[in-house]
């Protein structure tokens, strides 16, 4: 059970102590609910973000087969993250839907670690119940306990050797946050980058004209989100997150 609000304590800002940022999750859009924003105020400071995505979102549009929607959701994936000032998207191989958390996904995202040997891992929180209560999905949650792993393995290189056999590198990540988490300890203030952090989330149209018409608009559900973050930190709009500082 998390800790009542008023009982836990104030959230400290995340800081500008890195230069490169890798954030990995299931689904496309997945980092434009409210990451992105942070995303955007990072890249503008001259940060290096990437995206991984360990699915390309076929099974996320109820009117589009499968194999059409990879493709449509894998593109709105790239022009998203291009508006917060992100270049080098990557995807996964698992299925939208029924990823499963083991040795696979471990390695995929360890080798990606290595691959891209970031300072800082951003994924989702991978409990069943994001902040505010809602329910959170398998995919998120396998995906979110994976990253836990595989950022310890990203630096083993007894586990997984086969990817030194690749090429990859030990690497270990300085540290290790989860956004959506019902028990942040850190804040972004993105209340400058709310719009790019919206155009974000339209860029993802075909996905968002399938919704159902009373989901809210991304301009609603951002300043929705965002504005929870902000209430948390004190300040008008803000990313929470889960910190572990592995340093």
């Amino acid at each position: 059970m998390s800790q009542p609000a008023g009982d836990r304590p104030a959230l400290a800002e995340f800081g500008d102590d890195f230069s490169s940022v890798l954030c990995v999750v299931a689904h496309p859009d997945d980092i434009e609910y409210g990451t992105a924003a942070a995303v955007a105020r990072w890249t503008a400071a001259g940060k290096t973000v990437t995206y991984f995505l360990l699915t390309r979102g076929e099974a996320g549009i109820d009117t589009m087969p499968p194999d059409q929607a990879a493709g449509v959701r894998e593109q709105e994936e790239r022009d998203g993250a291009a508006i917060v000032g992100v270049s080098e998207v990557d995807f996964g191989d698992h299925r939208d839907g029924v990823v499963e958390y083991g040795l696979v996904l471990r390695r995929d995202i360890a080798r990606q670690i290595r691959r891209r040997k970031p300072d800082v891992v951003i994924t989702g929180h991978y409990g069943d119940r994001f902040v505010q209560g809602m329910l959170n999905q398998a995919d998120h949650r396998a995906v979110g306990l994976a990253c836990v792993d595989a950022v310890a393995d990203a630096g083993n290189r007894w586990i997984f050797p086969e990817l030194v056999e690749e090429g990859f590198e030990p690497w270990n990540v300085k540290r290790l946050c989860f956004a959506g988490s019902p028990t942040a300890t850190h804040y972004v203030d993105v209340t400058d980058h709310v719009e790019q952090s919206v155009a974000s989330l339209e860029a993802h149209a075909a996905y968002n004209a399938a919704l159902p018409e009373e989901f809210p608009k991304p301009a609603d559900l951002i300043g929705m989100i965002l504005g929870w973050g902000g209430q948390a930190a004190g300040v008008d709009k803000a990313l929470t997150l889960d910190v572990v500082d592995r340093r």
